[in-house]
């Protein structure tokens, strides 16, 4: 069976992974489950650079095929904040509590037409023989008014879904797995290693 590293330590972003790729021949598995513990700086100017850094820095250390994915909230708005610093948006230590509501009252008086934002994700595959895959998944949608939800983390407690009439973490995990940013990438992700014959 193929063993697949996925370099992340969020916890939400592990279920979600070996959820949607559990119809692989592969096991998936974490960094920490590895037993690595390795810090890469993000300096990329993209989602595909900074998937790409954690990803080989990962399969360099382990020699397994490695996933690694980097992803962020767009706000329009907000000229594209916080983007591909989501994840140090006010800073490593703020609870995104906090950070969503800075947002929402950024957005104070805007109209709906106005906010609209959506998640991106990069994800990077690094194999041991130095190729490097990326595909990248978008999902659409708006800034609600209010913080609503405890299914998703991050900022889906403001990500509203209009034709859904709620916001991505009011919704189902399956439901959130079929249409999310993250789950199209790895959908595309697991296509593009299936047609490269990794699980032959």
């Amino acid at each position: 069976m193929t063993k697949i590293l996925f370099a992340t330590g969020n916890k939400g972003k592990v279920v979600e992974v070996k959820e949607i790729l559990k119809d692989l021949e592969a096991e998936v598995i974490t960094m920490k489950e590895a037993g690595y513990d390795i810090e890469v700086d993000e300096n990329g100017t993209t989602y595909e650079e900074n998937a790409v850094l954690k990803a080989k820095a990962v399969m360099e250390a382990s020699g397994c095929l490695t996933l690694a994915d980097d992803s962020g909230l767009e706000v329009d708005y907000l000229n594209k904040e916080p983007g591909i610093h989501s994840a140090r948006y006010m800073g490593h230590d703020t609870s995104y509590d906090v950070k969503n509501q800075s947002i929402i009252d950024k957005l104070e008086g805007v109209p709906e037409d106005k906010r609209t934002a959506r998640f991106v994700c990069a994800i990077a595959a690094a194999f041991p023989d130095g190729r490097i895959e990326t595909v990248r998944a978008t999902m659409e949608g708006i800034i609600g008014h209010e913080i609503a939800g405890g299914n998703g983390f991050g900022f889906d407690p403001i990500f509203f879904l209009p034709e859904r009439g709620m916001t991505s973490a009011e919704i189902s995990p399956e439901e959130k797995n079929e249409i999310s940013h993250r789950g199209k990438a790895l959908r595309l992700m697991r296509d593009r290693l299936i047609e490269l014959g990794v699980f032959n």
